[in-house]
């Protein structure tokens, strides 16, 4: 499948160094894909649209909807309509309700409350510790290496990057105007090519919200690097779901929040 252009041109007046000049930009695309399972609308994801197959994969198996590629019949997408269509092999009716819905569910059995949508606690189990161990050097080195590799990013100022790494370098990168959305291209590209991750880190240009905690968890990469800064209940989520996770990995600092015996002194 042909990849769809992720930026345009658009003409503009700049001004700069005390004057005025007449010029283009480089703008990011923004892309409605409309999703249908089974033949029932379920969502319209806003995205940057590129590896969209890998988006709607990664996608579905964060929201619970499917747990591996043996659950997929056929995807198919119409680039043009900017719709998507899913079959699965299981055809009961979805309730998209289930899939939005927020309950309130103990987890780990800390008898702690947290807030997870319906699909979270079916899917966001606790990462066991598979030795993975990383030196504060090589936490920058990785950072360095999203970085540079983050073109649309240099151009446009308008996406969020996610990436897979073994520790040494990145193994597979995405880029998206959603930071979900760049982290569902990263599950995604995992499960469509059987992709090892207990022993993987993931590295993140954004901020550390819940959201993001959680699907680094359903990933399965065990340690979250960030250049940016975490909130209260991504912490409190990766205490309990075993990740470690590191924020502000910027110049020669940064801070270990949880499990930090996987970044070696």
């Amino acid at each position: 499948m042909e990849e769809l252009p992720v930026t345009s041109q658009w003409p503009i007046r700049r001004y700069k160094n005390d004057s005025w000049e007449d010029t283009d930009d480089i703008i990011v695309m923004e892309y409605p894909l409309t999703l249908y399972v089974n033949d029932r609308e379920f969502a319209t994801i806003v995205c940057t649209p590129d590896h969209l197959e890998q988006l709607i994969v990664g996608f579905l198996a964060s929201e619970g909807v499917i747990r591996s590629m043996d659950d997929l019949e056929n995807v198919l997408i119409d680039q043009v309509q900017g719709r998507a269509f899913v079959d699965l092999h299981q055809k009961s009716i979805l309730d998209p309700a289930m899939f939005s819905k927020r309950r309130i569910a103990s987890c780990c059995g800390k008898g702690r409350q947290s807030f997870y949508f319906h699909a979270d606690a079916q899917t966001a189990k606790p990462l066991l510790d598979q030795g993975l161990r990383l030196t504060a050097q090589q936490c920058y080195a990785l950072m360095k290496q999203l970085h540079q590799s983050a073109e649309v990013h240099r151009d446009t100022g308008g996406v969020h990057q996610a990436a897979l790494s073994d520790g040494h370098e990145l193994l597979a990168g995405f880029a998206d105007i959603g930071r979900h959305n760049a982290l569902d291209k990263l599950y995604g590209y995992t499960l469509m090519n059987s992709v090892t991750t207990a022993d993987k880190v993931t590295v993140f240009s954004g901020r550390l919200a819940s959201e993001v905690v959680l699907k680094a968890v359903k990933i399965g990469s065990p340690l979250l690097l960030s250049k940016s800064a975490p909130t209260d209940l991504a912490l409190q989520l990766s205490e309990e779901l075993g990740l470690t996770s590191v924020g502000f990995l910027r110049g020669s600092g940064m801070n270990v929040y949880t499990h930090g015996y996987r970044i070696l002194d």
